[in-house]
């Protein structure tokens, strides 16, 4: 499905935008599901297999899409597959997906958050939680060995989550008696009964601890909500250390020597300063930058098509991508911050925080979303800790020189075009809108655009 070497136009008037880099191809997939998160695997044939989070939920649901991506510059879709029964389970979708020691693993949520259920839930059965899967025998038709439950049916049940092999699969999950998710270990030594071991929460969040609490799994995220500290993930560990995205708590550090007791080793708050109350997660992602005793913690932004003409009244904070020195974890500090995108000069609008936002707007929750992250147990990822890749949303993808922490500069730049169709029903302007992207161990970058399939490029300036 590529479409040559320097594709990026869908036609007059509707170009992407592009520095440092070159559209190796792009694959509309069957043109009918957008992609959430991806995931890639590397078989001992040496494919390389694209797996893409594609929610679920309602009659034209999809769940995960496989593509092969072992031609950057000819992909191939493959499938879409659904690994339950939407009729049996017709609110729980796939928003989140890992991939290592030849398992797939992946996210189930089932009425929570944005995709807040409707209907009768005495009517309706719901999955929340994890699926594991064997890819080594067939990659094409993954093997089911196994579900964990979280134990809180009709809520967001796990959202992002780390998995880098082994026993343990790290998760941002509900969990009774808690508001918004908090961290839980699960072990997954034998994938037909995963079981909880360990799990770590901010004190607030135990909600018999505050006088009067109502807690409802299954509300919506509104923006009271998304300002508390909860675990969005995913806890991304390294040797006995958490680092963790934690919305508007900011940025943990936990110990877990024990697995079976973490414990908080150090916090950096983000808010007031940074994070829109319009925006999505307050404080989102925290990516170690491995040996070099350093996080990137994002501020997620929002995407503008979920943003209706006249919602934003007034300025929004900003949110942006924050280089943290955490070389002692009891005080992490905040030493860097990376530059706003770099806006083309024949861009339609003079800056990301307005473009397509209505006439008058103050300038919408404008943000990045997505970095690529490295993990030592998945060698067919790049491992490098000097290049940070982020899908900044409507900025499209941004790649970024950190060898020097304090000086952080804007290498490359790609903002897809338009999409032309929709395939998640947002009710504000159709506008590309970047969402994940992967990096492969042959510099193969993979980004992908919501509604729009996706695009693998490549650097074109010397590192």
């Amino acid at each position: 499905m590529g479409k040559g070497k320097y594709f990026y136009s869908k036609g007059e008037g509707n170009d992407g935008y592009i520095k440092n880099l070159e559209v190796l191809s792009y694959c509309d997939m069957d043109g009918t599901c957008g992609m959430f998160q991806m995931a890639l695997y590397r078989t001992e044939s040496g494919r390389y297999l694209l797996y893409g989070a594609c929610f679920a939920a309602g009659p034209d649901g999809v769940g995960i899409m496989i593509s092969d991506v072992t031609d950057p510059r000819n992909p191939v879709f493959i499938k879409k597959w659904l690994p339950f029964d939407i009729d049996e389970y017709p609110t729980t979708s796939i928003p989140k997906l890992q991939i290592a020691d030849d398992k797939l693993i992946f996210a189930l949520t089932s009425g929570s958050g944005p995709s807040v259920l409707v209907g009768d839930r005495a009517k309706m059965k719901s999955l929340q939680g994890i699926m594991i899967y064997d890819l080594k025998k067939d990659p094409e038709n993954p093997e089911y060995l196994g579900y964990w439950d979280c134990g809180v049916p009709y809520s967001m049940g796990v959202h992002r989550f780390m998995y880098n092999g082994g026993d343990y699969v790290h998760l941002s999950s509900e969990a009774d008696e808690f508001e918004g998710l908090i961290y839980r270990i699960v072990s997954i030594a034998d994938p037909a009964n995963p079981v909880e071991v360990g799990r770590w929460w901010a004190p607030h969040q135990y909600i018999y601890g505050v006088p009067g609490r109502e807690v409802d799994h299954s509300a919506p995220h509104n923006p009271d909500f998304m300002d508390k500290g909860w675990l969005h993930g995913p806890p991304f560990v390294v040797g006995d250390k958490v680092y963790c995205g934690y919305c508007g708590d900011g940025l943990y550090v936990l110990d877990i020597s024990d697995i079976r007791h973490p414990k908080a080793l150090g916090n950096l708050k983000f808010m007031p300063a940074f994070s829109s109350r319009l925006a999505g997660a307050r404080t989102h992602t925290a990516l170690p930058l491995v040996g070099r005793d350093l996080v990137v913690v994002t501020n997620e932004g929002e995407r503008f098509g979920f943003i209706k003409d006249g919602v934003v009244k007034q300025a929004q904070a900003m949110n942006n991508l924050h280089m943290v020195d955490v070389s002692d974890p009891t005080n992490p500090v905040l030493i860097a911050e990376f530059p706003y995108p770099e806006v083309p000069e024949d861009f339609p609008a003079p800056n990301f925080n307005t473009y397509m936002l209505a006439e008058g707007s103050k300038g919408g929750p404008f943000g990045p979303h997505n970095v690529h992250e490295p993990m030592s147990n998945k060698p067919w990822l790049e491992q490098r800790t000097d290049v940070v890749y982020d899908c900044y949303f409507a900025a499209g993808l941004r790649v970024y020189d950190v060898s020097d922490p304090f000086y952080i500069k804007e290498k490359a730049y790609f903002i897809p075009p338009n999409p032309t169709k929709k395939c998640f029903p947002f009710p504000g302007p159709m506008m590309a809108m970047t969402e994940d992207v992967v990096v492969d161990d042959r510099g193969n970058i993979i980004i992908d655009a919501n509604s729009d399939g996706f695009y693998i490029l490549r650097k074109t300036y010397e590192d």
